[in-house]
């Protein structure tokens, strides 16, 4: 395990300090926990983003896609427990 050195304003540190203790947790643990929960985002809204542009770049290159009606009644018949049929995409751009 490596250690690394912050540097916080009195304000900050207080409010810190404060938070922490609401918490139940040290400071240490507060940081420790905000910076994986942090980054923990960053992974999921860089994956989200790379799954974004290979749907989009598939989009481009085939026009396909499934309108968000037959989306939407689909999602809605499967939740409440119908059969339903699962649309299929089909080219809307010329």
């Amino acid at each position: 395990m490596s250690t690394t050195t912050i540097r916080l304003e009195d304000d900050l540190k207080e409010r810190l300090s404060a938070a922490a203790e609401r918490a139940g947790k040290t400071a240490h643990a507060f940081i420790r926990d905000a910076i994986a929960e942090s980054v923990a985002q960053a992974e999921f809204d860089a994956e989200t983003d790379r799954i974004c542009e290979e749907r989009w770049a598939d989009f481009s290159e085939t026009g396909e896609a499934i309108p968000w009606d037959e989306v939407k009644a689909y999602m809605k018949a499967t939740a409440a427990g119908k059969k339903a049929k699962r649309p299929v995409p089909r080219k809307i751009l010329g």
